[in-house]
């Protein structure tokens, strides 16, 4: 019996799905609409003759006809794009992306991966830093995209997303009332930081900063050895962490507004920022 020709949108739309979890992403990242891309997963398991994915209320999850079909479904496109590639000289782009630290997630390794795996023509350079340093650099011609925490007036920029902002502690941090709060921050200038010590201000909590740190990895190492209580987007909260703006009778914080700044013009860039994004957005749930 002869195997089916697979159709490759679809084998695309599939992984892409499995990838983001769920189909409105998918959709973003291809650049399509949300029916096509149902379309072209249903046609895919008809001709395979099995479901290859399967939808929760949280999440789209991979069946285990799926789960063994995707790194096939993975060797398959990749093999399509070496042989388009062997015809054609592929030009080599490079993509400058500055990302802030209160965006880049544990996701971010993941994400590059895809950005390669979708196009080897792709060289791309990150740089991640807070949001103002991200903006300056885009403004000055030094970086082709940013993806930074929206702050004060700034008005320009496409929304990507909300992340949750929260009041994170390690476990073992021991902090009773009336004892001034140990605080790690970013280094100034830095938003979330001025925002953050503003509410506590106004909450009437006395505090006293032990830790500074250049970036959220330093300020999360803090965290994490149970020194002090971070302010800190949830994504890029450290692994163990926990909220403690409830146990500990601090001020909410705003939710942190993600904007992206682009002025990438080329098919090629524009696909892998709708890819980046959509990931992003897949990430926070």
């Amino acid at each position: 019996m002869m195997s089916p020709a697979l159709d490759l949108d679809a084998v695309a739309a599939f992984v892409r799905i499995a990838d983001l979890g769920s189909f409105t992403r998918a959709a973003e990242s291809l650049d399509t609409q949300q029916a096509a891309v149902s379309q072209k997963l249903k046609r895919l398991e008809q001709m395979l003759d099995c479901r290859l994915l399967e939808r929760t209320p949280r999440r789209v999850g991979l069946t285990e006809h799926g789960a063994r079909f995707l790194e096939p479904a993975r060797e398959l496109l990749a093999a399509s794009a070496r042989a388009a590639g062997a015809l054609q000289a592929v030009p080599r782009q490079q993509l400058r992306i500055g990302i802030s630290d209160h965006v880049a997630g544990r996701e971010l390794p993941e994400l590059i991966g895809r950005l390669n795996a979708m196009d080897r023509g792709l060289v791309m350079e990150f740089q991640i830093g807070k949001s103002r340093e991200m903006e300056v650099a885009f403004e000055a011609g030094h970086l082709d995209a940013a993806v930074i925490r929206r702050e004060g007036a700034r008005q320009k920029g496409r929304g990507v997303m909300e992340d949750r902002v929260g009041w994170f502690a390690s476990p073992r941090l021991r902090w009773h009332r009336g004892e001034p709060l140990p605080l790690a921050n970013l280094s100034p200038p830095c938003g979330l930081r001025t925002l953050a010590l503003r509410a506590i201000d106004a909450a009437g909590v006395r505090w006293v900063e032990v830790f500074s740190g250049g970036g959220v990895m330093a300020v999360g190492a803090a965290v994490t050895a149970g020194i002090a209580v971070a302010p800190l987007a949830a994504r890029v909260a450290p692994v163990g962490a926990v909220d403690v703006t409830e146990a500990f009778g601090l001020p909410r914080l705003p939710a942190s507004k993600v904007i992206a700044l682009s002025r990438v013009r080329t098919a090629q860039g524009q696909a892998a920022m709708r890819v980046l994004l959509a990931g992003f957005r897949s990430a926070q749930g």
